[in-house]
């Protein structure tokens, strides 16, 4: 299971956040492995099955993946130009998030002279 960052607070106590909500934790290990069983996302992230469970009906009721069944297991596509939902970043198209954290980046197709 993944361990949260832990940062001092300002009374000296450990406080654990991090940038990404839950939510966009789980779109972003469905993107790196769109067979992925719930079980192991759910451990990648660390929160329990049926939070990831919860987090995948927001996600595909919100538009942002659409679950298929594919013989006894789902496969996840998910919607790049879905926005955020935050006011100050609905702007902005999660496909750029996604693009920042992809595990295989495109291979450099320019030449060296």
């Amino acid at each position: 299971m993944t361990t949260m960052a832990t940062t001092p607070g300002e009374d000296g106590s450990r406080r654990n956040w991090t940038f990404l909500t839950n939510h966009g934790h789980v779109l972003l290990a469905i993107a790196r492995n769109p067979t992925a069983r719930l079980r192991d996302v759910a451990d990648e992230v660390g929160v329990t099955e049926r939070a990831a469970q919860a987090i995948v009906a927001d996600l595909e009721t919100g538009g942002y993946l659409r679950r298929t069944r594919v013989g006894r297991r789902n496969e996840y596509t998910i919607n790049p130009s879905g926005r955020f939902r935050h006011p100050a970043e609905a702007d902005q198209q999660v496909g750029a998030l996604l693009g920042l954290f992809a595990v295989d980046p495109a291979p450099d197709t320019t030449t060296e002279p």
